[in-house]
């Protein structure tokens, strides 16, 4: 038997998984200062197979704006330097004997325009699924309503609370997109 609380509590997971993938989504975006995320993306022949990045090197920073990757095995470090320097990302990998250095160019202002635009689609898409999930959530409560489980009273308060927990999620998505643009735009 589902209750109103069961219905608020699935709804405000879901809306924290919406979130979750946000976070993951904008952090593969590029921003002025180097991360080892945007090679998640990167796919290296290992063995006959396709495998990320991360299942053949450690992927770390260097600096700033070099990531650094440190193959496991000898001879692995021409085929990881080739998928990096084929990806759609526009880096020109080198090696320093086993190590290869990954610098990222400065961005140019039009293409920070851009990767602002990006954030700002990946933002509303965040809340577009938190505002379906909202009503996906008082659906449910109605239902529970017109099939005599819950009262009217108990649908008013929980559309009430759904509502709060929908508003904190927005905010939060806010934050995200504008800490995000904050990183790109800045130099």
């Amino acid at each position: 038997m589902t209750t109103t609380a069961d219905i608020r509590a699935t709804t405000e997971t879901k809306m924290n998984q919406s979130l979750v993938a946000l976070k993951n989504t904008l952090g593969k975006i590029r921003t002025g200062r180097a991360n080892p995320a945007i090679l998640d993306t990167v796919q290296v022949e290992y063995y006959g197979s396709m495998v990320p990045i991360g299942q053949v090197a450690n992927v770390g920073l260097l600096d700033s704006r070099t990531i650094s990757v440190q193959p496991w095995e000898k001879g692995m470090g021409a085929k990881i330097e080739k998928a990096i320097r084929e990806s759609d990302l526009g880096l020109n990998p080198s090696s320093v004997g086993e190590l290869i250095r990954v610098p990222l160019p400065a961005m140019s202002e039009e293409r920070r325009r851009e990767l602002t635009k990006v954030v700002r689609s990946e933002g509303e898409n965040a809340k577009v699924a938190v505002r379906n999930l909202r009503r996906d959530a008082n659906e449910a409560v109605r239902k529970l309503v017109k099939d005599k489980v819950a009262s009217e009273d108990d649908q008013k308060r929980s559309e009430a609370e759904i509502q709060k927990i929908t508003d904190k999620h927005i905010a939060e998505v806010d934050q995200l997109v504008a800490a995000k643009e904050h990183d790109i735009m800045a130099v």
